[in-house]
């Protein structure tokens, strides 16, 4: 019984977190679920809970959406998605966990201490974030680093940067879930347990949607940037 309340509580954290913002769900996510649940067994739970969280955000939106900018993100993701599946199958829990709490520290800080001017970037650049995020959000469900960063270092507004990234991990999260499941990493009892934190998924989703715009966002990303340096030094420090 504890565990299916745990995981509502993390869930439900999670999608407020990527309502307010358009990301974060799997970097708040997946770190806390560790301490409950296996990595491997936390990263396609996290995804399921993916579809939950940007089908509900694209869909809130889609009068932003520029397709032509998700185009390349999304092509470039599919054999990064491959490859990252294959990471996490072959791959030892520990190898992974250590892995994700480095990339978690050093996105943090890159994002608390560097305020890089936005200007228009080489449209290659998204190929290659196309790619990253694909490979890690197969191998660590927290694939948003490279995408994020190439969107804000973009001179797009902020809604369009919302959109974008919510159509983009849309695309993902449902290419990396069916992966999972026919490379045999979704199981039963992941299944399970998505069906009783999906509703709180989508909850948080809701509320950190109604709160966009009502936090000051250079505040709250300090916040949540700050939280997550600590949560990869637990994840590296951990047994």
């Amino acid at each position: 019984m504890l565990i299916p309340l745990l995981l509502s509580i993390i869930f439900l954290l999670a999608g407020f977190v990527q309502g307010v913002s358009g990301f974060g769900s799997a970097l708040v996510a997946i770190p806390l679920l560790c301490f409950v649940i296996d990595i491997k067994s936390a990263v396609p739970l996290c995804i399921l809970n993916s579809l939950v969280i940007t089908t509900y955000l694209s869909l809130q939106m889609r009068k932003h959406l520029e397709i032509h900018k998700i185009i390349p993100l999304c092509l470039a993701a599919v054999p990064g998605i491959i490859a990252g599946s294959t990471i996490l199958k072959q791959v030892s829990s520990t190898i992974i966990r250590v892995g994700l709490g480095s990339m978690l520290i050093a996105y943090s800080l890159f994002s608390l201490f560097t305020k890089p001017t936005p200007k228009k970037l080489h449209k290659g650049w998204a190929w290659v974030a196309g790619f990253l995020s694909g490979a890690i959000g197969a191998a660590f469900s927290a694939g948003g680093p490279p995408t994020i960063i190439y969107t804000t270092l973009n001179d797009w507004e902020k809604d369009t940067i919302k959109a974008t990234l919510s159509a983009f991990f849309l695309f993902n999260s449902y290419l990396i879930a069916i992966v999972h499941t026919l490379s045999g990493l979704t199981t039963v009892e992941i299944f399970t347990y998505f069906m009783i934190s999906a509703p709180f998924s989508l909850l948080g989703t809701v509320l950190g949607s109604i709160c966009y715009g009502k936090i000051p966002r250079d505040r709250y990303l300090q916040i949540i940037f700050t939280f997550l340096t600590g949560m990869g030094i637990m994840m590296i420090l951990s047994d």
